[in-house]
C-alpha cells in the first residue's frame, strides 16, 4: 500500500511539475522591447573582393533607463562609453548566446545602453542629444537591434 502511495504521489508531483513549467514558457511577451546586441571587433574598412563582416551576436545585459540626455550621464572623454547613469534604472535583462533579448515593458520611451565590462555602451543619440531613445506602444514590440563597435577600427 505505502508503494502505492509512493507511485501516485510522486507521478502527481511530476505531473505538476511539467505542467506548472509549460506555463510559465506559454507566456509570451507581447509589448516591450524585442531584438538583438552584437558586436563588432577589429578591421572593418570594405576591401574590394571581400565580403562585408557580419555582426556577432553577444552575451551580456542589456539596461531600459528612463529617457536619458548626454547631460544626465557621466561619460568617458568622447567615447559612447559611461561610468554613470543619472536617471532611474527601470530593467534590465540579459541577452542568450547570439545576443537576442525580449523584455516587458509599459508604454512609454526609454533609453537603451549595453553591460561592457562594468562600463554602460550607446552609440545612438537624436537631435536633442537624447541617447539610445527607443518607444514602446500599446500592445506592440519594439525592435531594438544594436551593435558594440567599439573594438572595431573604420
Amino acid at each position: 500500500m505505502k508503494q502505492i502511495l509512493f507511485v501516485v504521489f510522486t507521478t502527481s508531483l511530476l505531473f505538476l511539475a511539467c505542467s506548472s513549467a509549460k506555463k510559465a514558457h506559454s507566456s509570451t511577451i507581447t509589448q516591450g522591447f524585442t531584438g538583438r546586441i552584437t558586436g563588432l571587433t577589429g578591421n572593418q574598412m570594405p576591401m574590394k573582393g571581400a565580403d562585408p563582416v557580419v555582426p556577432k551576436g553577444i552575451l551580456t545585459t542589456v539596461f531600459i533607463y528612463e529617457p536619458t540626455n548626454i547631460s544626465q550621464v557621466r561619460q568617458l572623454g568622447t567615447s559612447p562609453t559611461y561610468t554613470a547613469i543619472n536617471t532611474k534604472l527601470v530593467a534590465s535583462v540579459e541577452t542568450d548566446s547570439t545576443g537576442a533579448f525580449t523584455v516587458a515593458l509599459p508604454v512609454g520611451s526609454y533609453s537603451v545602453f549595453i553591460k561592457q565590462d562594468k562600463l554602460f555602451y550607446a552609440n545612438l543619440f537624436d537631435a536633442n542629444n537624447n541617447i539610445a531613445l527607443f518607444t514602446v506602444e500599446e500592445g506592440k514590440l519594439t525592435t531594438v537591434n544594436l551593435t558594440v563597435s567599439s573594438g572595431a577600427a573604420y
